[in-house]
């Protein structure tokens, strides 16, 4: 079976009160736990049916002091992937 290829582009990624030295290794979890989701979950339908998506709002999240940078990127994209899903981007 022939799987899907899907072109995501995040123009910005917000993160505040996050020191600036952990961003980029965030923002590299951001995108390898999408890229998990993306290939081993069903396609939301918000990206089954094609389009662009403007803005995602996962809201406000609680990170527990000392949290590595792998496990914050982790959630964030649970987060982006929770709301593909429920269509409310």
């Amino acid at each position: 079976m022939n799987q899907a290829q899907i072109n995501l582009h995040i123009e910005e990624l917000l993160l505040r009160d996050v020191p600036y030295a952990l961003r980029h290794r965030i923002a590299a979890a951001v995108e390898h736990e999408l890229a998990r989701l993306l290939s081993e979950q069903d396609l939301p339908p918000s990206i089954t049916q094609g389009g662009y998506i403007p803005h995602i709002d996962i809201g406000t999240m609680h990170i527990a002091p000392g949290a590595k940078p792998d496990a914050i990127g982790t959630q964030i994209a649970q987060r982006v992937y929770g709301k593909l899903s429920n269509s409310e981007a």
